[in-house]
């Protein structure tokens, strides 16, 4: 079984060909204008356009509505969503698109269990920022969360570090932004191409 790849936070057209070039399984596009990698709904739907059909296109959202998520993904062709700030995301499985629920490991201990419906993307604590830190999280944790859990690994993954990540955590899927950047928004072609050539050398030597 393969690791999927998200690449996150795109905004450049020449970024999101190269990700469909890569044969990426997802990219991630921010519509929370608190971010540095946001981007306007013709801008998303424009970025959704230059994928392929087979990858998904999740739209980024930090404490939306369900009537802001419905409008987005008919305008710009929303396939997947990923929700920050949400402690339910009953109300949004209505939308009958599949949802990624963000997540932090907590400093009590205590671990996050997915809501029923959805997928749990674990990413370092940042409560202004909501992703796209750079800074790794607790693998050990994240792993035992991953023998439960359909996990999607976030947070400083890059391209040195990733196949330790996956040996160490056996993640679902890998999500990478800020570790394949220049600045925020602006992808690294040469980054890209590493990190995903470093997912698909490790996963054949892991037991998924």
């Amino acid at each position: 079984m393969s690791v999927r790849i998200k690449i996150c936070g795109l905004t450049r057209l020449e970024d999101a060909r190269l990700a469909g070039q890569l044969d990426v399984d997802a990219v991630g596009i921010i519509l929370w204008p608190g971010s540095p990698r946001a981007v306007r709904l013709p801008d998303a739907a424009a970025l959704c356009r230059a994928l392929p059909a087979w990858t998904a296109r999740v739209g980024v959202f930090v404490a939306p509505s369900v009537d802001e998520v419905r409008t987005a993904i008919t305008a710009a062709g929303l396939g997947v969503i990923q929700l920050h700030g949400v402690d339910d995301p009953a109300p949004f499985r209505a939308l009958q698109v599949p949802v990624l629920w963000a997540a932090s490991l907590r400093e009590d201990g205590a671990e996050p269990v997915a809501p029923a419906g959805t997928t749990l993307l674990l990413d370092a604590h940042d409560p202004v920022r909501h992703g796209g830190t750079g800074r790794t999280i607790d693998w050990s944790r994240a792993s035992a969360i991953s023998a439960r859990e359909r996990l999607v690994l976030a947070g400083g993954l890059t391209a040195e570090n990733v196949a330790r990540a996956i040996t160490e955590v056996r993640p679902y899927g890998v999500d990478v932004s800020s570790g394949v950047e220049v600045t925020p928004g602006v992808k690294s072609a040469v980054r890209m191409e590493a990190f995903v050539a470093a997912v698909r050398q490790a996963v054949p030597s892991v037991s998924l």
